[in-house]
Parts: C-alpha cells; structure tokens; sequence
C-alpha cells in the first residue's frame, strides 16, 4: 500500500478490526519513511450478476440505479438514510445469494418493493405504481386496499 503522504511504498498494519457488520475490515497503517498514519478498509469483491431487463436485454447490475429508485420513492417521506442502506443491502445480498449469473429485473424490483412496503406505504404505492405500470386509478386503489389487509 503506497504511503497517500508520501507515496513511499513500504507501510505497516498497525491495527486491524472488523468494521461494517463484519463486512469489512479496517486497518490502520503507518508509512516507513514518513510515519504518517493512515485508515484503508478492504472489503471483498463479489461480482453481481447481470440484469436480465423485460426487453431481453441485458446490463450489469448498477448500484446506483437501485439507490435512486428508492430514494425516489422515499422522496419527503420519513425515512432515515440508515434505513434505505439497509434495504440496499438486503437487495444486493439477496441477489448474491440467488448464485445466479444473471437474475431478472423483475425480481429485483419484486426484492425492492418488498422492503419499500416494510419501510413506508407511501413509497412502496409509488414505486409500485412505476415500477407495474399502473394505468387508472382502480389499480392505486387494488393496491392500496391490499395493503389495507395485511396491516
């Protein structure tokens, strides 16, 4: 690891922990020539699978995408960023965990509704609402009545 003061070559691990829920590791290092210090955090690189879109198409699954879409629909509502990490999380694992090379659009969106309606109805009917394409009003309403009867 080159020093980022510096840029020597030769650093030491003064200290390492688990950072993240264990997802991570944290470690503190030292630089050999300037004995500056320093924090890096390594974590382990999973490829994710590819995105099976409707039209057949297909693309690499973007992070980002997933991000703005929920804070889209969690747009004014009262959810706190911590929250909406951790729907993203519970996605991304879920699609590591399917063991799939590519995995379909639909069910990511299915995994992403499912945690909006944990979160907030408010958002969920909304994403819901773009993601199925609702044409008229009666769909809102089915969906809204659904919801209704799980609460």
């Amino acid at each position: 690891m080159f020093c980022p003061f510096c840029n020597a070559p030769e650093t030491k691990v003064v200290d390492s922990r688990l950072s993240n829920e264990g997802t991570s590791v944290r470690r503190r290092r030292e630089c050999l020539t300037c004995n500056e210090r320093f924090t890096t955090f390594e974590t382990v690189e999973l490829n994710m699978p590819h995105v099976v879109k409707s039209d057949g198409s297909r693309v690499a699954f973007d992070l980002e995408k997933l991000r703005r879409g929920l804070l889209k629909a969690l747009e004014k509502r009262p959810v706190s960023m911590d929250k909406i990490d951790d729907a993203m999380q519970i996605v991304i694992k879920k699609t590591r965990l399917s063991g799939e090379r590519e995995i379909e659009s639909k069910q990511i969106g299915e995994w992403v509704m499912n945690e909006l309606r944990a979160m907030d109805h408010v958002a969920y009917v909304r994403f819901a609402s773009v993601y199925r394409s609702f044409q008229d009003l009666d769909e809102f309403k089915n969906e809204i009545e659904k919801l209704i009867q799980v609460s």
